[in-house]
């Protein structure tokens, strides 16, 4: 067993159609037998509560998991790793989780995390309705496969806990 602590964590509107992608594939992994060292947990669009999470917590991985406008078609999934650098002077916005929106409100706290990847999918419809379009519905199964992969990577490269020490 490692001794990685992953959080991962879903966010997203659920009152802007596509918007809810994250919290939706957080709620059906958190439907599953949990996973030693990993937590899995949804914040909607309360980015100030998960700053305040991240400054509680000591995670070596945070996977965020949200929509991500590339231009792709809808229901593409992306992996990237955004920049980190904690240095911007963010004002807290209780609805902004933007990655570096949220590191530097925590950065501003006197907290920081291991490493950071963000899983998107390239939404079809954020306007003002609930529920997911068909690409982005379909992208979900997909989104939590990668999430898995990530995990298993990250639980594998850790250093093994020797017991009693």
């Amino acid at each position: 067993m490692s001794g990685t602590r992953i959080f991962v964590v879903g966010v997203g509107n659920i009152f802007l159609g596509d918007d809810a992608f994250g919290v939706e594939v957080a709620t059906r992994m958190k439907r599953r037998p949990a996973i030693d060292g990993v937590r899995v947990d949804e914040y909607g669009i309360r980015g100030v509560h998960l700053a305040y999470e991240l400054l509680e917590g000591t995670y070596d991985l945070v996977i965020l998991v949200d929509t991500l406008d590339l231009g792709e078609e809808p229901g593409t999934i992306t992996v990237f790793e955004p920049e980190l650098d904690g240095g911007e002077d963010v004002a807290p916005d209780a609805h902004d989780l933007e990655p570096a929106a949220v590191m530097g409100l925590l950065a501003g706290l006197g907290g920081s995390v291991g490493r950071m990847l963000v899983v998107g999918c390239q939404p079809s419809a954020m306007d003002e309705h609930m529920g997911l379009s068909a690409p982005v519905e379909a992208a979900v199964d997909e989104a939590i496969r990668v999430v898995d992969e990530l995990v298993q990577e990250q639980q594998s490269t850790a250093p093994a806990v020797i017991a009693g020490l």
